[in-house]
């Protein structure tokens, strides 16, 4: 029997019992359409949050005050004890002779000081309090990432000038700020030389300025270091070199380590890795209902043969060989997967498109999320429908192709 033959007997079954196979394909509709939806979504997260860690520049570090390996940095108390006084606690803090160490490593192109904390802006009468970056001017506009929206950088001669958020210059006071419109910050003056494109109340102003406003800060002592290496594809022997050195100027080991360095990019693997494996989480419990689907797949499939018994006994009356009617179930079996495939990618893309609304609150969402419906995706949920489809109907249509015609004839 030829190939085309067996391929219309099996979609004249599909048809002739449409409740039955209908119900059956549901079941391969809803276990496709969710596989697509939360790979659409797994894919557009995936590139919403690499589309947000690219402008962080994979060649910057940050080095805290603080050892956590959870990469959860903070500033924390050591008790210390100097000729048998009480012990007092005294805070982890970066200095002057950190930053001297760091200048003895070759791989550094850039080193940057940072302190930070909260100050009172007053303008037009109105105050508010925002967060405060001291910066060392002279290299900052080399090392941010940030981009500018209006005016200018820092420079190296600049000191009471700022450079402020977006959102601070847009919408914090009733009347917009703007560029070399003056504030005072901690009753002292400022000028405004610079707007960033971003969404932040944040000020960003020359280190030792800040250290005049910020009161509980130490000259020479900062909250972090940021540095740019030459070469990104050396990250990590930099990272190792870092380390090692801080150590030593430090003097401590592993174990007592109270400081920590990380890098954008290490952050962007560790959270891709986090993405990918709840993304194939979700895919997995998707993907048992495909697996009911391919219960009812073979359970239409054993009844299709009791029903076609009758049948079958004919067929190979008249010439039809075993592979024949294997075939003929087979194909049968194939479409149903294939249609419930391809209706389930249609509901797969339909989901996708309300999945978005859904995660408007959740913080991976920040930034806006789309899903990708990915080719890729697509095929694979299809591929795995129709290979469902003929798995489950293997053993009904083996069963089938092994009847004799005499006992098939005489079944009623």
């Amino acid at each position: 029997m030829k190939t085309s033959k067996c391929l219309k007997h099996a979609l004249n079954m599909v048809i002739h019992s449409k409740l039955r196979s209908w119900l059956t394909i549901l079941g391969i509709v809803i276990g496709v359409g969710s596989v697509i939806a939360i790979m659409s979504l797994g894919e557009g997260l995936q590139q919403n949050m690499e589309a947000q860690m690219s402008g962080l520049g994979g060649d910057i570090l940050t080095i805290y005050p603080g050892f956590s390996k959870s990469r959860i940095f903070r500033h924390e108390k050591v008790k210390s004890s100097s000729s048998g006084s009480q012990a007092a606690a005294q805070e982890i803090v970066l200095d002057w002779a950190d930053v001297q160490a760091l200048k003895g490593i070759p791989d550094l192109e850039l080193i940057d000081t940072n302190i930070r904390g909260n100050a009172q802006i007053y303008y037009l009468g109105k105050s508010g309090s925002v967060t405060l970056t001291g910066v060392d001017q002279k290299v900052w506009s080399k090392i941010t990432t940030t981009e500018l929206r209006d005016g200018r950088m820092l420079g190296p001669a600049d000191m009471n000038v700022i450079v402020i958020g977006a959102r601070l210059a847009d919408n914090y006071f009733d009347k917009p700020l703007g560029i070399n419109k003056m504030v005072n910050i901690e009753d002292k003056a400022f000028r405004i030389v610079g707007i960033l494109d971003d969404s932040s109340n944040s000020i960003i102003m020359p280190l030792q300025m800040a250290y005049t406003v910020l009161d509980d800060k130490e000259n020479g002592v900062y909250d972090s270091i940021v540095v740019k290496i030459k070469n990104e594809d050396e990250l990590d022997y930099v990272i190792e070199k870092i380390e090692h050195k801080l150590m030593m100027i430090r003097h401590v080991t592993e174990k007592n380590r109270d400081f920590s360095v990380s890098s954008s990019k290490q952050f962007q693997e560790m959270k891709s890795e986090m993405l990918g494996s709840m993304t194939l989480f979700l895919t997995a419990i998707a993907a048992v209902s495909l697996l009911v689907g391919a219960v009812g797949i073979a359970n239409t499939m054993f009844t299709s043969v009791l029903e076609k018994t009758k049948e079958i006994g004919i067929m190979k009356a008249i010439g039809a060989r075993n592979k024949d009617i294997l075939l003929i179930f087979l194909l049968n079996a194939g479409l149903i997967g294939l249609v419930g495939g391809l209706i389930g990618v249609l509901l797969g893309v339909a989901l996708s498109g309300f999945v978005p609304m859904l995660m408007g609150g959740m913080p991976m969402s920040r930034g806006g999320v789309t899903t990708v419906v990915s080719m890729e995706s697509v095929v694979l949920a299809l591929s795995v429908a129709v290979i469902i489809g003929v798995i489950s109907g293997v053993v009904p249509a083996y069963n089938g192709s092994k009847l004799k015609p005499v006992d098939a004839l005489r079944y009623e």
